[in-house]
């Protein structure tokens, strides 16, 4: 049954397993354990995509019940169960937790590259990333510098945009992964204004009918009338100027050290980042929560979406965890939350959030 086809009865999820070295595996069985309730009372489904091997594992170290039944490659999707796995690789040998190699590189582009078909054929509603090792991949002969690459290249989109979203906190980029030193010069009208526009249609989906949208200064202070830069002025300003003309709801440019601050306030429905660090710095350090007295980390919360794509994708804002790998103490929270956002994408706009697990949902996606 394609998505078009089951309405808001039911929604097929794709779930990426990422590197199975790493915290991928377990991360998935305990957010589905988790979810069960919520998605049968919403009519969602799921489908792993991955290594079984590791997925056994995942389930056999958290003591979960078999949660997926294995399927072939080529089931037609309509007979598969509420949740399904389908192995995207061959098993030669066991993959070791916390070690990088090829073959977990192969197995993470492979679960990818097949949820990217499912999802471009309508058999999937969207897409959830669970983390993935750039060096692994690469050593698999993919040379691309994460998912957001990855994801272009196999749906032929051009000019992706990352969204970074935990509760109110909604922050896009004009830049990532790139060196701070050539960020000025990818700031440009064009890429702004995609930007904004793509976060504008991203809040909308989720029920925020006239998104406010400021745009952070790549500058401290704005620039300072010129004494710190001239980006800010002779880029952002005219930008915003046209925009708001348009009949965009969009600020800017605002000082990066209070804009963040006045998202969290809800002055705002999302925030255009310059660069990496300027946009995942404020998401972070509010999602990811801390025990003061041990300095161990209790929760990772926040999602990353990716915008401008004929598909829709969420992840997990974090990485492989090679380290914990295997010890079965990964939290999953940042997985619900990415499944849960996911789910919200995936409906028709306006339906009600209220049912099941997100009576108040972690994704906060209303304007509060």
């Amino acid at each position: 049954m394609r998505n078009g086809e089951r309405g808001i009865q039911q929604v097929r999820i794709a779930i990426t397993m990422g590197d199975p070295s790493g915290v991928g595996p377990e991360i998935i069985v305990g957010a589905i354990a988790e979810l069960m309730p919520y998605a049968r009372e919403r009519g969602v489904r799921f489908v792993i995509l991955g290594s079984h091997e590791a997925h056994r594992r995942a389930v056999d170290l958290l003591g979960a019940e078999d949660i997926a039944v294995v399927v072939a490659d080529g089931t037609p999707e309509a007979s598969w169960p509420e949740v399904a796995f389908l192995p995207t690789g061959r098993e030669n040998r066991p993959i070791a937790f916390g070690e990088i190699s090829a073959e977990a590189g192969q197995f993470a582009y492979a679960a990818v590259a097949r949820a990217v078909e499912l999802a471009l054929a309508g058999d999937v509603a969207a897409i959830c990333t669970a983390p993935l090792n750039k060096e692994a991949l690469n050593l698999a002969g993919h040379g691309f510098a994460g998912h957001t690459d990855m994801l272009a290249h196999l749906t032929g989109a051009k000019d992706p945009v990352m969204m970074l979203a935990h509760g109110r906190l909604r922050v896009s980029h004009v830049t990532t992964h790139i060196a701070l030193a050539d960020v000025p010069r990818r700031m440009t009208p064009e890429r702004i204004r995609r930007v904004v526009e793509l976060t504008e249609e991203a809040l909308e989906r989720l029920g925020i009918a006239r998104p406010r949208i400021a745009i952070a200064a790549l500058n401290p202070h704005a620039g300072e009338g010129g004494l710190f830069g001239r980006e800010d002025i002779e880029v952002t300003q005219p930008l915003v100027a046209a925009m708001r003309d348009e009949g965009h709801d969009v600020y800017g440019p605002i000082s990066g050290d209070t804009v963040f601050v006045k998202l969290h306030a809800n002055q705002y429905d999302a925030v255009v980042a310059q660069y990496h660090d300027q946009g995942h710095i404020p998401v972070k350090l509010l999602g990811f929560a801390i025990d003061g007295a041990t300095g161990e980390w209790t929760s990772l919360k926040g999602v990353n979406v990716t915008l401008g794509l004929p598909i829709l994708r969420a992840s997990v804002d974090h990485g492989t965890a090679f380290d914990i790998a295997g010890k079965g103490i990964a939290r999953c929270s940042s997985m619900v939350e990415a499944i849960e956002f996911a789910v919200r994408l995936a409906e028709p706009v306006g339906r009600d959030a209220s049912p099941g697990k997100m009576k108040q949902p972690s994704a906060a996606m209303e304007r509060k």
